[in-house]
């Protein structure tokens, strides 16, 4: 289901007194259904199949703005690219990445944020309570390497 109709984007873009254009739509239906880490040039490519006419780098400016709206979030994995994922409608949850430093793969983890079954839960309560700090969310990112990757590495041994 597209973002614009599932979770209330145009009433964000409305209340902030903003348009709502076929380029956000579609940069929104492409991150939301598309899931994972896809860089502005990944995008680019996707969306040009919907809008052929389309720029680079109006996808970048679009992604500037749904960042700043909190519609996606930008990450540096270390890669070199920045990657954009889809976050809106996920307020509460805790997502942290497990990035293989050989191969690149991404593996995501979610946790409700509320929920006992946080890791990081009395972690971050006692960082709130040494600093006085009252901590929204975290994008923590974990360098390592994957299954497949480790398995290489171990038959190298």
């Amino acid at each position: 289901m597209p973002f614009g109709q599932g979770w209330g984007c145009r009433g964000r873009f409305k209340e902030c007194g903003l348009k709502w254009t076929q380029t956000r739509q579609a940069v929104i239906d492409i991150l939301s259904s598309k899931g994972g880490h896809l860089s502005a040039e990944e995008i680019f490519l996707e969306v040009k199949k919907v809008l052929p006419g389309i720029g680079l780098a109006t996808v970048y400016r679009t992604l500037e703005l749904l960042t700043e709206l909190g519609i996606v979030r930008k990450f540096d994995f270390k890669d070199g690219r920045s990657r954009y994922e889809f976050v809106a409608g996920k307020e509460g949850i805790e997502h942290y990445h497990l990035i293989c430093r050989i191969c690149g793969k991404i593996i995501d983890y979610e946790t409700e944020a509320d929920k006992d079954v946080d890791p990081l839960k009395d972690f971050k309560k006692s960082l709130s309570e040494k600093f006085k700090f009252s901590i929204e969310r975290s994008d923590i990112q974990f360098f390592g390497l994957c299954e497949r990757c480790k398995g290489l590495v171990e038959k190298k041994d």
